[in-house]
């Protein structure tokens, strides 16, 4: 039973990130010249082209956004489990591990991710620029 919950979540979730993705490219966005005529009076630049630390940079946000969503999905699905346990210890003891091993989870991740901006920062970027 616990599956099927689990299964009708996870494509719920698909079902929202993924239709923002769709709805998004229905509009056109190659026109942008008010948000260049923003950032050039704001001092950024506006050539558009993205340097290698800006793709590393997304890429770490989408994987830390999406371990996110995977962490808020257990500590739902454990509370979930552990207000349904109505006395059965088992189901209790489970629900504690998963709660545990979520937060472990949600630890690692937070040092991978201070241990890699500590990185990338030690660095200066500037091993990381493109080299055009």
């Amino acid at each position: 039973m616990s599956y099927k919950i689990l299964i009708i979540l996870f494509i719920s979730i698909g079902i929202f990130v993924f239709s923002g993705v769709g709805a998004a490219s229905a509009y056109n966005f190659n026109n942008n010249s008010g948000l260049k005529s923003t950032a050039g009076g704001a001092g950024y630049g506006t050539s558009g082209s993205e340097t290698v630390d800006s793709k590393i940079s997304l890429i770490i946000k989408s994987v830390l956004s999406f371990l996110g969503v995977i962490f808020l999905i257990l500590m739902i699905y454990g509370g979930f489990l552990w207000m349904t346990a109505a006395g059965n210890e088992q189901q209790i003891e489970k629900a504690e591990t998963l709660l545990a091993s979520a937060v472990i989870g949600l630890i690692v991740v937070i040092s991978a991710y201070a241990i890699s901006y500590f990185v990338i920062n030690g660095l200066g970027g500037e091993a990381l620029k493109s080299t055009r």
